[in-house]
């Protein structure tokens, strides 16, 4: 019993061995592996700093063309960079020649555990999609572009609906003022018009418009054929609202001065704390109507929503402007096509509020 004990343990033994080797053999073959990488990284290295150079120089030829810059200027500009990104190259290939020399030293199945690749980190300092000097989830380096004509906000607005009704005025208007409101989010890109100015720009994109309407003294809404006419329910109503969803695309001019900021490769136009006025319109589509009743019935709590088309207008289309300190607007905007269609007596949606235009 002991010799097969002793046996047994022997084997167990040499499988150990063998494991341990054959881990150490796996890890060796992982390090060549990543050396051989290393060493594709520093050529790569090369080449995307001369790539990052030429951006750079074509930037500073075309303020040169511009007349922004003299030649003595634009020859100094291009020796500062040519000189940022021999040390550059310089530094970074440093830090892979220290990585290959740890693994090279160390090949009996040393790892470097938690570093990043050098090709997945850039080292430049102060460029476009980095934090604290590094970029982040493997995006590359790259320099600023010298001019960008077209920006990015999201638009959010909200505020006070009411509707026109046609011969009267909003005085009589059958909606609680107050209680109808609306929202609108969306995505509008800014383009400058003019080459060497920002004084005029265009902003057009699409948007997401939600107009309510709340109508006074207990009324709701009842499709009857092709109208659409309020009616007193035969309830009390604690709450009723017809919800309007719409998908537009608004397309406004948008006047006001902005600063120039110069940079030694490019240049932005900023309007940070500036007035500016927009003046526009929109067209669009429905895509919902809704209905909400809130009542009770011996002694009930019903809440009834109606989804139909209550006769709204399939296509719409208005007049809309704001007018802007920096982000936050005073906003209008004014339905041409009416809220039903077929009626007897239009009806024309009106909105006022506040609008943020967040880059």
């Amino acid at each position: 019993m002991q010799t097969i004990t002793k046996y047994l343990a022997l084997v167990v033994l040499c499988l150990i061995v063998q494991l341990i080797n054959a881990q150490d053999t796996i890890q060796n073959e992982n390090n060549k592996h990543k050396i051989e990488e290393l060493k594709t990284i520093k050529e790569r290295i090369k080449e995307e700093e001369k790539s990052f150079l030429k951006t750079e120089v074509e930037a500073i030829n075309l303020r040169l063309e511009n007349g922004d810059i003299t030649n003595v200027e634009a020859e100094k500009l291009k020796k500062e960079a040519a000189q940022k990104r021999a040390l550059n190259i310089e530094n970074r290939i440093t830090i892979v020649n220290n990585k290959i020399e740890l693994l090279e030293r160390n090949e009996d199945g040393y790892t470097i555990a938690n570093e990043e690749e050098t090709d997945k980190v850039g080292f430049s300092i102060g460029e476009e999609g980095s934090f604290a000097g590094f970029n982040i989830n493997g995006k590359k380096n790259k320099p600023k572009k010298y001019d960008v004509r077209t920006t990015t906000d999201l638009v959010l607005a909200f505020g006070l609906n009411n509707a026109i009704v046609e011969g009267d005025n909003l005085d009589n208007s059958p909606y609680k003022f107050g209680g109808s409101r609306f929202f609108e989010i969306g995505w509008a890109w800014k383009t400058r018009v003019f080459k060497n100015s920002n004084f005029l720009r265009l902003k057009y994109g699409y948007s997401v418009q939600i107009n309510g309407l709340k109508p006074k003294d207990n009324m709701y809404f009842v499709k009857q054929g092709d109208q659409t006419v309020l009616e007193e329910f035969p309830e009390n109503l604690k709450k009723s609202k017809l919800s309007i969803t719409n998908l537009v695309f608004p397309l406004h001019f948008e006047l006001g001065p902005s600063k120039r900021i110069d940079k030694d490769s490019y240049f932005r136009y900023s309007t940070d704390n500036k007035f500016k006025i927009g003046l526009g319109g929109y067209a669009g589509f429905n895509i919902g109507t809704r209905q909400k009743l809130k009542y009770e019935l011996d002694g009930e709590r019903i809440k009834d929503k109606q989804k139909r088309g209550f006769n709204t207008t399939n296509l719409v289309y208005g007049l809309s402007g704001y007018i802007a300190i920096d982000d936050i607007a005073l906003y209008v905007k004014y339905d041409l096509s009416p809220i039903f269609k077929d009626q007897v007596i239009d009806q024309n949606n009106i909105s006022v509020g506040v609008r943020f235009d967040v880059d």
